[in-house]
């Protein structure tokens, strides 16, 4: 198979457009969402369990894919994932969208799953698929009134399913993805609430806390925002809460940092952008297999999680990617084609096309 040009713009689009191929004639459900659990030749063997995060994500894709121009069939598709966080994933009780619905029903109010509500409905508005404008606005207003601890310039992370008590776990996360969705949420609608918000939870989670935590991104924290180092540390592999650094989240923040600094051009934003981008693949990169690895101890620095999760090398593709184009320095580009080649080697079905 021959190796393609990765940084070639034609090749990007025929990635993606092969992956919407993929999804194409198994993922939408006509009765309402889109199916979210796919064997390895898109078979589906759970039509039922729908996931908060995974609902937006279809919006995010096919709102995304219409304004990019690759089929203008996908605006009503996006709609479609759009009505069903509606219709069932909202709790009109209470204004917030469940966890989870299907047969494992959750009302558990994550902030984690409602960023991902405002980044869908921000990704539809800047699609110009609906004017989300008062939506995003009033999505802001839940967050503010039941998440957000202003003494800690941060949000709480997880509420009872009637927003009446908080759990005492705190997490970077969920603050991580609300940066995301209200980076969005600004490029939508010009509303500089949501860049002012951005900026402060980059400023709090990438440059305080990361200080406090000698430098890079911890996951964990208590009530007062001082860093758990113990919390899942027998649970490395946790897909929301794993203990240790995660390199993924470093290489994430760096993308976010930039995309900040675009709108509001800072030094310091590419600064801790780079620093977080070289301590993630220095070291989080597996030598001997290649790949960025999940997780590293803080002490030690060994691997406390050495699989290789595709997302992780895809915010890290991103990451470099944008830090080559900032700085122009090759060794960015060197790192943008190596997590490539790992991906196109290891990650990417060359039999049935995810």
């Amino acid at each position: 198979m021959t190796t393609p040009v990765f940084f070639s713009s034609d090749f990007l689009r025929q990635h993606t457009q092969a992956i919407l191929n993929f999804y194409e004639p198994v993922a939408k459900d006509p009765s309402g969402g889109f199916f979210q659990n796919f064997l390895d030749d898109g078979t589906v063997f759970d039509a039922d369990n729908r996931h908060l995060v995974s609902s937006c994500r279809f919006v995010f894709n096919y709102a995304e894919a219409y304004r990019r121009g690759y089929g203008d069939h996908y605006a009503e598709w996006a709609k479609h994932g759009l009505s069903y966080l509606e219709s069932h994933h909202f709790v009109p009780e209470t204004g917030h969208y469940a966890w989870m619905t299907g047969a494992t029903d959750d009302k558990t109010a994550m902030a984690y799953g409602q960023a991902f509500v405002v980044l869908a409905y921000a990704h539809a508005h800047l699609a110009g698929l609906i004017d989300a404008r008062d939506k995003l606005l009033q999505l802001f207003d839940l967050l503010e009134q039941h998440f957000y601890q202003a003494e800690f310039q941060a949000y709480a992370d997880e509420a009872s399913g009637d927003l009446a008590t908080l759990d005492p776990y705190r997490g970077q996360n969920a603050n991580m993805h609300m940066t995301e969705a209200f980076i969005a949420a600004y490029r939508a609608t010009g509303e500089t609430v949501f860049l002012e918000r951005a900026q402060q939870l980059a400023k709090r989670f990438a440059g305080e806390l990361c200080d406090l935590a000698g430098g890079m991104i911890w996951e964990h924290y208590n009530q007062h925002w001082q860093p758990d180092w113990q919390h899942n540390i027998d649970k490395p592999d946790d897909l929301f809460k794993p203990w240790g650094f995660q390199p993924g989240h470093q290489v994430e923040w760096t993308k976010l940092l930039l995309q900040l600094d675009q709108l509001s051009p800072d030094t310091w934003y590419q600064e801790r952008a780079q620093s977080l981008f070289d301590q993630a693949v220095v070291k989080g990169w597996d030598h001997d297999f290649g790949g960025l690895v999940y997780g590293f101890a803080p002490t030690t620095g060994e691997f406390a999680d050495s699989q290789k999760y595709f997302w992780v090398q895809a915010e890290a593709i991103a990451a470099a990617h944008r830090l080559y184009q900032l700085t122009k320095d090759s060794a960015y580009l060197d790192w943008y084609n190596r997590l490539w080649q790992y991906s196109w080697d290891h990650l990417i079905d060359h039999q049935h096309g995810a």
